[in-house]
């Protein structure tokens, strides 16, 4: 197959797979910040594990490679890429992938282009970086990869942080803390201190004694709204009962006048009564019978 035809294979994959999603960033999973475990998959000879050892050696000693070997060109090689991505997700053998080889041509890249590699990426549980070729080669699996790298070591280097480098942002941090702690700490001092010199603290029965103070004269103003209101309410009765006292019929009878009653009713007319009436008159000093004549 000629190069026209297979980049003319390529773009209707490419293209076929973007329509079904298989590129959406929504669906790309993170690199984890600190992975104890690297997978790798390439040739097990070349330069392409040396680059990454020797780049995620000096990065992190502490990171584990795992070299899972896989042919990277010739005819199965997709096939054996395929199990050996689904072997390590089956068995959880790594924290993030590595799927690598050098530069070459369409051809020798074309493992990377079947449809059979581009599934396997999508399916994967694990995160996978993509380092297949030069900066400017672009395999289906860079669109499919959670992440591409330009080369296999730049790919070391996006997997493995420079644990150094960690340490320093550390340091950094403890050293920023410990200088945010003792101004926290000083500020506290001086809320203390200014509390401690409140009058509160130096006389602390003086804002009980001026309540006190106030009480008092709330109690002294209240008795005396209380007494002027009880003078001004004696005035009133006693003005109520003088006037009460002039109109008392006792009053009147003092007076000179008498109260005739007929069947224990006040007659108030000569017309309410008749002859041989009975009936009583009464007088400051008494009461008298008559008979109407």
């Amino acid at each position: 197959m000629d190069f026209g035809e297979l980049y003319t294979k390529y773009q209707e994959l490419k293209t076929r797979l973007e329509e079904e999603g298989l590129f959406l960033e929504s669906h790309k999973k993170k690199i984890p910040m600190m992975p104890k475990v690297i997978g790798v998959l390439t040739s097990k000879t070349g330069s392409v594990i040396r680059d990454i050892i020797n780049v995620s050696s000096r990065r992190n000693p502490n990171v584990y490679i795992r070299l899972f070997p896989v042919p990277v060109q010739g005819e199965g090689a997709s096939q054996k890429i395929a199990e050996g991505i689904k072997f390590m997700n089956d068995k959880k053998l790594a924290d993030v992938l590595i799927l690598a080889r050098g530069g070459g041509s369409l051809e020798d890249l074309w493992p990377f282009n079947e449809e059979i590699v581009a599934r396997s990426i999508y399916e994967s549980e694990i995160p996978i970086i993509s380092a297949v070729g030069h900066e400017t080669d672009f395999t289906i699996a860079d669109f499919v990869a959670d992440l591409r790298a330009p080369t296999p070591s730049a790919a070391a280097e996006l997997a493995v942080p420079d644990i150094y480098e960690v340490k320093r942002k550390i340091l950094n941090n403890q050293d920023r803390l410990k200088m945010s702690l003792v101004k926290k700490i000083q500020m506290m001092k001086l809320q203390y201190d200014k509390i401690k010199s409140s009058f509160v603290f130096k006389e602390p029965t003086r804002r009980v004694e001026e309540n006190y103070l106030k009480i008092d004269n709330l109690i002294k103003q209240m008795e005396n709204y209380i007494s002027v209101k009880k003078e001004k309410s004696k005035t009133k009765y006693i003005e109520l009962v003088s006037k009460l006292d002039g109109v008392s019929p006792l009053k009147t009878l003092t007076r000179g006048y008498a109260i005739t009653e007929k069947d224990g009713k006040i007659i108030k007319s000569v017309n309410q009564l008749e002859k041989e009436d009975k009936i009583s008159i009464k007088y400051i000093d008494g009461k008298k019978e008559a008979k109407i004549l």
